[in-house]
């Protein structure tokens, strides 16, 4: 049997902490920036951990 391949899709959005926690990008930041306050999109920059209810989904995407 072949070897798992990772999903290439998952990758892109995707990291692995080194504690093997999961981080994503928010949501919101893509388009219709200009009505958005600065604000808001600098609290929207940063990158957040992934829910433990999601994690193990994730983790088997990224499984290679």
């Amino acid at each position: 049997m072949s070897k798992m391949k990772t999903h290439k899709g998952a990758k892109k959005r995707f990291k692995t902490t080194g504690t093997g926690k999961v981080t994503r990008r928010s949501k919101n930041l893509n388009h219709f920036l200009e009505k958005k306050s600065s604000r808001r999109k600098r609290r929207l920059s940063g990158e957040s951990v992934l829910t433990p209810a999601d994690e193990p989904r994730i983790k088997k995407l990224l499984s290679s």
